[in-house]
């Protein structure tokens, strides 16, 4: 947002309505040993000076979009953005908004928070979905709490895969440090284990049972035998998802799944370095009284109009803190906006076309690499557009060859799993181009 400073004029009028003479006056109340460290400034630049010196140091970064080509993934991806999403989220209306407890003056807000719910219920197969979460992590950490609160504490064991995001995992561990619940299955050092083979874990103590869809390696499972037998056993399952996937593949909904959670960035937010991003939480009806976050309906009102508001927010605001669904303060709201405009403006032929250009491509990519000598595909299992490709060295060497090469390579799993120090995840998108690929290829052909 350009920052517009207050001319002298208007800030001596500020000083003469508060009541002090100078802006050190201002801070009297602070001591003066305290007040103004050294912070060993350089002198002030005009906003002319200022702007050419900011550019010169952003010069340096190194970008997916002007300096480097990109094949990591591992939870954050690089997509196409049609210039509108960027467009409307820089509205005024929209970029200084606060939270819309007044329904009667935040009717824009309200609405694209509603299509957003509409939008991610219809993409996941659930009934309902709340207003956003921070990010997949916290989403994911949230489905805990609402299983736990779903049996009131009267079960504390969690089921989760290893091939869950690990970043995910620990988040969850996090959240329930202090909760005495019991987590098995999480075990790094068995990331090859099957849906199937999870079901042994499951009994009648079990809260919640935790998967990847496609999982962190990329690999494509039907989770619909384990549940079932979750089910069986009373547990609630939820399904960490990737919304681009959910265009080619069967929805969680459609398996049978309670919950099902995930990072919205590959829809209309990119990579920025890390974040902002955003976290999608959808589930059934029934346990929309235990979800965390923000609700917003759609509803009639006294003239007989169409209206939303703010249906359900059962947070510690509101009522007494124990009873509370959640701690969080507020939801993603502007990076949600986004997201509705980038699935709007794509529609769901244009989303099935990106996602289609991702399978073909990532399953190019992995047959030609697979073609060099000493590299090769580490699982058999089908895979959407991210694959672990084993290397004749570790994945550390592999991604430095490749950085001087001016290529971003995949994520090294080596990071997470203490035995997959030779495995690279590599992640292809629409934005990665045949030629693209080939470079690739011929770099790591160059490198053995």
């Amino acid at each position: 947002m350009t920052y517009i400073p207050i001319s002298p004029a208007e800030r001596d009028a500020m000083l003469k309505t508060v009541g002090v003479k100078s802006l050190d006056d201002l801070f009297e109340a602070i001591p003066a040993k305290h007040r103004f460290p050294d912070l060993n400034l350089p002198p002030a630049l005009t906003e002319m000076e200022a702007g050419a010196h900011l550019g010169d140091m952003a010069s340096s970064n190194e970008n997916v979009r002007e300096h480097l080509i990109s094949f990591l993934g591992a939870g954050a991806y690089h997509h196409y953005i049609p210039s509108v999403v960027d467009h409307i989220l820089r509205r005024g209306e929209f970029y200084t908004a606060y939270t819309p407890y007044q329904p009667e003056i935040s009717q824009g807000t309200l609405q694209a928070i509603f299509e957003y719910q509409s939008l991610m219920t219809n993409l996941t197969g659930m009934e309902v979905s709340n207003a956003s979460h921070y990010d997949g992590a916290t989403a994911t950490a949230e489905a805990v709490n609402l299983a736990y609160a779903q049996f009131r504490g009267k079960r504390k064991k969690i089921v989760m895969s290893p091939t869950v995001h690990p970043q995910y995992r620990e988040v969850i561990r996090t959240y329930t440090q202090a909760m005495g619940l019991e987590e098995v299955g999480d075990d790094a050092s068995n990331h090859e284990v099957t849906p199937e083979a999870m079901i042994s874990l499951i009994d009648e103590s079990t809260m919640l049972v935790v998967v990847q869809y496609p999982d962190f390696f990329g690999r494509i499972f039907d989770y619909k035998k384990l549940i079932d037998a979750a089910h069986e056993k009373g547990a609630l399952v939820c399904v960490v998802a990737n919304p681009t996937a959910l265009l080619m593949l069967k929805s969680p909904g459609e398996m049978g799944a309670d919950i099902v959670v995930g990072e919205a960035q590959p829809f209309g937010i990119p990579l920025w370095y890390g974040g902002p991003y955003l976290g999608f939480f959808t589930t059934k009806k029934s346990y929309v009284h235990k979800m965390a976050g923000r609700l917003v309906g759609e509803t009639v009102d006294a003239r007989g109009n169409r209206s939303y508001v703010l249906t359900l927010t059962a947070r510690e605001q509101h009522i007494k803190r124990e009873r509370a669904t959640s701690n969080i303060c507020t939801n993603q709201g502007l990076l949600a906006l986004g997201c509705s405009v980038y699935m709007s403006v794509l529609g769901k032929q244009g989303l099935q076309e990106v996602a289609n250009l991702c399978y073909q491509k990532a399953h190019y990519a992995a047959a030609e690499l697979s073609k060099i000598d000493g590299f090769g595909l580490c699982h058999v299992e089908p895979f959407f557009h991210e694959f672990v490709l084993c290397c004749p060295k570790p994945a550390s060497e592999v991604n430095q060859y490749l950085l001087d090469n001016g290529i971003l390579g995949g994520y090294d799993l080596g990071k997470d799993y203490p035995d997959m120090q030779n495995h690279l995840l590599v992640a292809v998108t629409e934005m990665n181009s045949k030629d693209e690929i080939d470079s690739l290829v011929e770099i790591l052909k160059e490198m053995k």
